[in-house]
């Protein structure tokens, strides 16, 4: 190679990597110090503030680590972002029911993660009411990764990579439970989804096909109780009227509060990016936005102690019921779902 072309190569290689740098350091702006987090415009006061968990980038990192890493199954062989796959909001669009260690089956559907410091509860039946402690329920169910925190930390004691990565997070080389929790709440809690062509229209950025304006407006009359804006959940516990599944034998809620008042309540989960969130439900059986809207279109078929708040639906034509798809379909933020903030790091 001449020089002039061993100076050319040499000059487009510190180019690019000037390039792939400066752009590097631009998206994961978010992760400068110091973090502070920045809320949506409209968006509520959090349950989960960080006022206990101060944002710190490195800690978040750790958390993004934890988050994609099997070591905190008892196998090795399933990390959180095993089930909670980005692409579907950190939902699992692979299975109706979660997989866990030694191809055990769970008999819940996988839930989307987003937003998570505005829920009260967690988990399909409210189990859990707090962000932080909200990875033991999954870390030690014998179905998912059958693992206890004490084995966790051993692990990773035992391990240098995470004695370098705590190290930088908290300047010490303590590794505990109440770190490796806070870490990974870190992570969760900034997954943070507000970017949707309905957020656009609403900022006035952007305007609704005329069938999705008609899918709003019957958002609005018909599902907007159980799911306002913008949030697109209340939080709340309904027994939405699914006929019971005698193989799961799934009492939701009542799993926890033991009263009978509470058989088959689950929580109801947010519409944002429903599109990307399939198979729905609590047990994952349906694929398709239109088979939940027919469930929803035919009360005379549910489980007799519905929410009888279900009745405003009323019955949609199929004219309506394609329009409600439609609206449904702009709660899709595609902005979360490819942003690498949140990616696999081992991927990148």
């Amino acid at each position: 190679m001449s020089n002039k072309s061993s100076y050319l190569f040499i000059l487009f290689a510190v180019l690019i990597a000037f390039v792939v740098f400066s752009s590097e350091k631009e998206y994961f702006s978010l992760l400068r110090e110091p973090m502070k987090l920045s809320l949506p415009k409209g968006f509520p006061t959090p349950a989960y503030n960080f006022q206990k968990n101060k944002l710190n980038a490195k800690v978040f990192n750790l958390g993004r680590q934890l988050f994609y890493d099997p070591i905190l199954s008892a196998d090795g062989s399933i990390s959180c972002g095993s089930c909670h796959q980005q692409i579907a909001a950190f939902a699992h669009i692979d299975h109706a029911l979660s997989h866990g260690i030694y191809g055990k089956i769970g008999k819940r559907n996988v839930p989307a993660l987003q937003n998570l410091i505005w829920n009260t509860s967690y988990m399909w039946d409210g189990g859990v009411n707090n962000l932080e402690v909200q990875p033991i329920n999954p870390i030690t169910n014998p179905i998912e990764m059958n693992e206890s925190l004490a084995h966790v930390v051993q692990k990773l004691n035992a391990s240098v990579k995470y004695k370098t990565l705590f190290f930088k997070a908290y300047n010490d080389s303590l590794i505990n439970s109440e770190r490796l929790l806070k870490a990974l709440a870190q992570f969760t809690g900034l997954l943070i989804s507000a970017d949707a062509k309905y957020d656009r229209v609403m900022a006035k950025a952007d305007t609704f096909t005329t069938q999705e304006q008609q899918g709003f407006q019957l958002y609005k009359v018909k599902c907007a109780n159980c799911h306002p804006a913008p949030l697109f959940t209340d939080n709340s516990m309904r027994n939405n009227g699914l006929p019971i599944d005698t193989a799961l034998h799934d009492d939701g809620r009542a799993t926890i509060t033991h009263q009978s008042g509470d058989k088959n309540k689950f929580r109801v989960p947010s519409l944002r990016n429903c599109e990307m969130t399939y198979p729905y439900m609590h047990d994952g059986r349906f694929r398709k936005l239109k088979e939940v809207i027919a469930h929803y279109n035919n009360q005379s078929k549910m489980e007799r102690n519905y929410d009888r708040s279900i009745n405003k639906i009323g019955t949609l034509t199929a004219e309506e019921q394609q329009a409600l798809v439609l609206f449904l379909k702009t709660l899709t933020d595609k902005t979360f779902l490819y942003d690498r903030r949140f990616a696999d790091p081992n991927n990148q």
